[in-house]
């Protein structure tokens, strides 16, 4: 190197000491930014799994090596057993559901103007806490009509197609004219005489409960040829009033059916007028006469959608009513990016739109749809809110799963930390395959 004074050349001196690595520099900066987080994620991650492992192998008190036993009663427990049944249910039903129901709106409100209300309207529950919902469907599915909208929904279509009996729980006195038939019916004790009239009271009707356009009773006219009676309501509101005799603060029982019967075999029937009033054919004449079951059965009163044989189908509805909105807008958000050009093509090649929809748009999806299917599978292998507020108690066995089973094993008076914390293990070990799966579909992604 040149001097600028002398012209001549100068020595640049040796730099002491060893040069500093700027990558090595950066690894410290990185690994001090991750640190706080790493710590944390031992402490509340790696900590539990790794201790509840250890746990999994003592037994309830946590001072005897117990091995394999708390394994062994997952297995052989029938409580257990029923948890890991309905966890199989969940994972397969609910995330198949919710994700075809989210591809079918995110398809459809393509084609409408109003799309974004709509997908708005579907993606709304979204917003409400599990423990929310699970009040909401457990007023959803009351049992009593008057509470439950699914049961008010069932009880009015099933009226609609089949009327209701108009007086459930009637009953003769042991003096009335009266007798039980069998099956809920009741016949006359003496047979009925053509220009006689035929009592025929019943007790056991709330007056709130008659029909609305019921009339005071009335005795009804004799006619030859014909057998004629009265089906009254034996009963004074107030008191007062004799057994069989109709006074005139008693209601007529308007549309009760009476039927004539002779060996065994119905020869006449009717209805009885709102008064009470009836009035049969002549073959009706030494016939007993009957209140056929048909008047007497309870009302309809909906669907026991909280008993054992439908408390999970009925839970399963409820977490696909929050989470179809879900699959829903991330669905809608990959079929913003599939190719216009394709499906034009196709549908100028002569192709249905369902042919579109199977060959073009669903394979064009399948990564999407991978994502939806594995994040609620993940999802609904630890689903606990749910269960635990829906389920009442006399069928929260019959809906249990794991995490709900977890958490009765592990906290309460009879508590088993041994057999919780296996469970917890077991849990792990579902969750870990599906991760894996999704781990390598993000590295396929990922290279292509």
């Amino acid at each position: 190197m040149k001097s600028a004074v002398t012209g001549g050349t100068a020595t640049v001196p040796p730099v002491k000491g060893k040069r500093k690595s700027v990558t090595g520099t950066r690894k410290l900066v990185a690994a001090g930014f991750l640190l706080p987080a790493l710590v944390l994620l031992g402490a509340l991650v790696v900590y539990p799994i790794g201790f509840s492992v250890y746990r999994s192998f003592f037994d309830k008190s946590g001072d005897s090596f117990a091995g394999l036993d708390n394994y062994i009663e997952l297995f052989t427990d029938d409580t257990i057993l029923t948890a890991v049944k309905n966890n199989a249910i969940w994972v397969v039903v609910a995330p198949t559901v919710a994700t075809a129901l989210g591809l079918i709106f995110a398809v459809l409100t393509e084609r409408v103007r109003w799309s974004t209300a709509f997908k708005l309207v579907i993606f709304m529950p979204m917003a409400i806490s599990m423990l929310a919902s699970g009040i909401i469907f457990r007023l959803v599915y009351e049992q009593d009509p008057e509470r439950g909208i699914a049961n008010a929904v069932a009880v009015g279509v099933h009226d609609t197609f089949s009327e209701s009996a108009a007086f459930p729980r009637a009953r003769p006195l042991p003096v009335h004219p009266l007798k039980p038939a069998g099956g809920g019916a009741f016949v006359t004790k003496e047979p009925a005489s053509a220009g006689t009239e035929v009592l025929l009271p019943l007790v056991g009707v709330a007056p709130t409960k008659m029909p609305s356009d019921a009339a005071p009773a009335k005795a009804a006219k004799t006619a030859d040829g014909r057998v004629t009676g009265t089906a009254w309501l034996d009963f004074t509101k107030g008191g007062g009033g004799k057994p069989n005799v109709i006074d005139a603060k008693e209601l007529g029982l308007k549309g009760i059916k009476v039927e004539a019967v002779k060996d065994g075999k119905v020869v006449a029937s009717t209805t009885a007028a709102a008064d009470g009033t009836f009035s049969l054919p002549e073959a009706a004449d030494g016939a007993q006469l009957r209140l056929p079951a048909a008047n007497f059965r309870e009302p309809y009163n909906g669907v026991d959608w909280l008993g054992p044989s439908l408390v999970t189908p009925a839970i399963i509805g409820s977490y696909i009513w929050m989470w179809a909105g879900f699959a829903m807008v991330l669905i809608a958000a990959g079929l913003a990016s599939v190719p216009r050009e394709l499906m034009e093509a196709a549908r100028v090649d002569g192709a249905t739109e369902w042919q579109v929809f199977r060959r073009i748009t669903v394979p064009l999806l399948a990564p999407v749809l991978a994502v939806v299917m594995v994040t609620l599978m993940i999802n609904v292998l630890k689903i606990f809110d749910l269960v635990f507020i829906i389920a009442p108690g006399s069928s929260q066995d019959d809906a249990n799963v794991l995490a709900l089973q977890l958490y009765r094993s592990s906290f309460g008076t009879d508590a088993d930390l041994g057999v919780g914390s296996a469970i917890a293990v077991l849990l792990l070990l579902l969750v870990i395959p599906v991760m894996l799966f999704n781990i390598r579909r993000m590295r396929r992604e990922t290279r292509r």
